[in-house]
């Protein structure tokens, strides 16, 4: 006696379940939303930062950015690969000479090589940026970021000193300030960036946690009971610290010419430091006689803070949401 045939909805539905298990079996999840309005693979979600990366990778102005300062970074390390001289090695027999074979910047007043003293000025500012940068967007983030969440007294106290950090003129409290110090290194100027540069970044910090701790997600942490730490550590500092770094990046060039600024004006860094500030200084009483002594150490200091205020640019474009 024959068997009796399934009908053939039956076989058409074993067919869609049987190629349904085998999708799933090979790790392919059919969900709307395909190219033709119909089943497609779901794609993964991508965060902010993988989001801003994959903007940066393709933004000219990141790219030729990042190229300069990796080279300032380079030669800040190791200048000797790009200037085989000693830029405290001079001869007042080459005073104010210009370019000559092996001196393609000339000499200062002193008889020092431009170029060398130009290289080996760079691992100066570039330490005194970054230090600076750091130390501000620590202190900065860590003070606004405790005032923005717990607010209250914290907060109010922590806005008057603020208020009063930001009453004071920066070049004049570095004249005050640092006059009095006697010491050439680099940390007399690093602290006085510090002291006068965190209640910048300390307000852009409070105003992001405020932002972020009225999200669902941060009240939902704490109706399941998470401690302050936890919400601070894993919910809210990683979705307010994208305006402090823009901020910093933006800010590390600013600091870089302020050293030059108060080198310049005789506070900051004095000699023996190579510094672009002190040759600037120098070279200005020489300008119509041997302008080759300002110009490339000007230069300098111009592409490097130009470079690192690029880069805040493209990272504040690719961390914006509405700018997107």
């Amino acid at each position: 006696m024959p068997e009796p045939k399934e009908p053939q909805g039956a076989i058409a539905a074993t067919g869609a379940g049987g190629a349904m298990d085998l999708a799933t079996s090979e790790g392919t999840s059919l969900t709307p939303g395909g190219p033709d309005g119909g089943a497609g693979p779901s794609a993964p979600a991508r965060s902010l930062w993988s989001d801003a990366w994959r903007d940066l990778r393709r933004n000219p102005i990141f790219i030729v950015s990042g190229l300069v300062i990796v080279f300032l970074v380079i030669i800040s390390i190791w200048p000797s690969l790009i200037a085989s001289g000693n830029p405290l090695d001079c001869d007042l027999a080459n005073r104010q000479k210009g370019s000559s074979p092996g001196h393609p910047f000339g000499f200062n007043e002193q008889g020092c090589d431009v170029y060398t003293r130009v290289v080996y000025g760079t691992r100066v500012s570039v330490t005194v940026g970054v230090c600076a940068t750091l130390g501000v967007a620590i202190l900065g983030s860590v003070l606004g970021g405790l005032a923005g969440f717990f607010g209250g007294a914290w907060d109010a106290i922590l806005s008057r000193i603020t208020d009063i950090f930001f009453a004071i003129p920066v070049v004049l409290g570095g004249l005050v300030l640092l006059s009095v110090v006697t010491s050439s290194t680099v940390w007399p100027v690093v602290g006085f960036m510090v002291l006068l540069g965190w209640p910048q970044l300390s307000r852009i910090a409070r105003g992001s946690v405020i932002t972020a701790k009225q999200n669902d997600y941060v009240q939902a942490a704490r109706a399941l009971g998470a401690s302050n730490s936890r919400m601070l550590l894993r919910h809210i500092t990683p979705n307010a610290v994208a305006p402090v770094i823009v901020v910093a990046t933006i800010a590390l060039g600013t600091y870089i010419a302020l050293e030059a600024t108060l080198s310049y004006l005789g506070v900051g860094l004095k000699p023996p430091t190579v510094s672009w500030g002190i040759d600037i200084s120098a070279a200005s009483q020489y300008i119509r006689n041997a302008p080759h002594m300002l110009l490339w150490p000007a230069g300098a200091l111009a592409i490097t803070v130009l470079a690192f205020i690029m880069l805040g640019d493209a990272v504040r474009d690719a961390l914006d949401p509405k700018l997107r």
